[in-house]
C-alpha cells in the first residue's frame, strides 16, 4: 500500500514500485546469487568426492550429514553430540570474555594516555607477533592438559585483536568531532565519554569479532592436542579411526557454531551502537 506526503506543495510518494519479474531482475536478486552459491559448492563437493579426485579423505555430503545424525543418537566418548559442542563453546566464552574484559580497556586507557601506552606498547608490540598456536606447547607445560590451557590459549589468541582494535578505534577519531565538543564548552571527561567512546564502539566490536574467529581456532588446535570433549576432540577421533565424515562432521559444526556465536555478537553490536553506518555495494 502506497503512502504519500505532501512537502512544500509537492507530493512524495513513500511507496514502492513493483518491478515486473524479469531474468535480470532474478540473476542480480541476492538471495538468488546466495542459493547458487551454496549449491554450487555442495555439487562440486559432491562430484569431487563421488570420483576421488582427492583420495579416500573427501566424502560425500550426505555422508557427513548421516554422521552427524548419528552422533545425535548415540553418545560418544561419554558424551552425547551436544555435550560436545557445549565443552568447546564454554571454553570460547571463558577464555573470550576473560580477554575482551582485560583487552578493551587497557586498549583504550593506552589511547587515551601516553604513558600508559610507553609503558605497554613495548611490550605487547614483543608478543604481538607470536602466533597463538606457538603457545600450545608452554601452556600445556604450565598448566597440565586440563581446561586451564586451553582457556590459556583462547586468551592468547583473541587478547591481540581486542586490544589492538581498541586501540585504534581511540586514535582514529576525528579531532573534528573533538572541536565541536570544545567549541560547545565541553571538558575532557565530555570528550571521551560523548565522543569518544560512541565513536570507537564500531571498531572494537569488529575486533571481538575478529577475535571471536580466532578463539574457534583456538581451542580447536588446543582440542586437538589434548581433550576428551569437544569439536576438537571429534575431529581428532575421526582422524585417529580413519573416519573422513566424522572429520568433516566436526568441521561443519565448528562452522556452524563460530557462525551462531558471530550472529549473536552482531545482534549484541546492534544494540549497543545502532548509529554504525552500513556501507551498500560493498
Amino acid at each position: 500500500m502506497n503512502q504519500t506526503a505532501s512537502v512544500a506543495n509537492e507530493t512524495v510518494d513513500y511507496g514502492r514500485q513493483r518491478e515486473p519479474l524479469s531474468l535480470l531482475r532474478l540473476v542480480t536478486n541476492l538471495y538468488f546469487l546466495y542459493s547458487v552459491s551454496l549449491l554450487s559448492f555442495f555439487v562440486i563437493w559432491d562430484r569431487v568426492a563421488e570420483y576421488h579426485l582427492l583420495g579416500d579423505a573427501l566424502v560425500r555430503p550426505h555422508l557427513v550429514a548421516l554422521q552427524l545424525y548419528q552422533l545425535t543418537q548415540m553418545k560418544f566418548a561419554g558424551q552425547n553430540l551436544m555435550g560436545h559442542i557445549w565443552a568447546s563453546t564454554q571454553r570460547i566464552l571463558v577464555g573470550f570474555s576473560i580477554a575482551s574484559v582485560i583487552a578493551v580497556p587497557l586498549g583504550l586507557f593506552m589511547a587515551l594516555n601516553k604513558y600508559a601506552n610507553a609503558i605497554v606498547k613495548p611490550v605487547f608490540d614483543l608478543f604481538k607477533p607470536m602466533p597463538p598456536i606457538a603457545w600450545v606447547s608452554i601452556s600445556i607445560l604450565w598448566f597440565g592438559i586440563g581446561e586451564a590451557s586451553k582457556v590459556f590459549i583462547i586468551i592468547i589468541g583473541t587478547f591481540v585483536p581486542c586490544l589492538l582494535n581498541a586501540y585504534n578505534g581511540v586514535r582514529l577519531v576525528e579531532p573534528e568531532l573533538y572541536d565541536v565538543v570544545r567549541v560547545l564548552g565541553g571538558k575532557r571527561r565530555d570528550e571521551i565519554v560523548q565522543v569518544c567512546f560512541p565513536a570507537s564502539f564500531p571498531a572494537i566490536f569488529a575486533g571481538l569479532q575478529i577475535s571471536l574467529s580466532i578463539a574457534w581456532t583456538c581451542v580447536l588446535a588446543a582440542e586437538l592436542m589434548s581433550s576428551r570433549d569437544g569439536l576438537g576432540f571429534l575431529i581428532k577421533r575421526g582422524m585417529d579411526t580413519h573416519k573422513p565424515a566424522l572429520v568433516l562432521g566436526g568441521m561443519v559444526l565448528i562452522a556452524v557454531a563460530a557462525w551462531s556465536t558471530s550472529q549473536i555478537l552482531g545482534l549484541v553490536e546492534r544494540k549497543i551502537c545502532p548509529w554504525k553506518r552500513s556501507i551498500e555495494n560493498l
